[in-house]
């Protein structure tokens, strides 16, 4: 595996220290967080969606949490064990902990169960007042029209 050192980013950047600790914690990731499988897709401009495959899992034994920019989705098995007896056993039933770092104003919207996915739907929602906005120089409105024809002087406009 490749790896990146990042410390000269951070001696020429300023605010970028999440987006910087967010690339380091992504080279220090361990291949066991890939169970149980999932998918991100974009669905729209600022709609997303995280599509989980949860097989045997019922809605009461799946939480999900989001805290600031962290999104939690972890799993638990009620126990069963004492009335069914397996003989072969593919299906994975063990508890799982998923974590997902999220973007800023980027919110859950709703949560899904069908047919063994889970699905998770997100979006970004930018506040009003940190949306970019056009700013006037001179602090005073610009004029609807512009006239761009030179100054007549009044005594020019007579002679002529």
């Amino acid at each position: 595996m490749r790896t990146y050192d990042v410390a000269p980013l951070f001696r020429s950047s300023v605010g970028f220290d999440r987006l910087l600790d967010l690339v380091s914690q992504a080279e220090r990731t361990e291949a066991t967080g890939a169970w149980p499988p999932y998918n991100i897709e974009k669905v729209a401009e600022d709609d997303y969606r995280i599509t989980m495959a949860v097989a045997g899992f019922t809605s009461d034994e799946i939480e999900i949490t989001q805290h600031d920019t962290a999104l939690l989705v972890s799993g638990q098995k009620k126990s069963q064990e004492s009335e069914r007896q397996y003989l072969h056993r593919g299906i994975a039933a063990r508890t799982f902990r998923q974590t997902f770092n999220l973007a800023e104003h980027v919110k859950v919207t709703g949560a899904t169960l069908e047919n063994g996915l889970l699905a998770v739907d997100l979006k970004r929602e930018v506040p009003e007042a940190l949306k970019p906005h056009r700013i006037t120089i001179g602090g005073m409105q610009a004029a609807l029209g512009q006239d761009n024809a030179p100054a007549q002087i009044k005594g020019e406009s007579e002679a002529a």
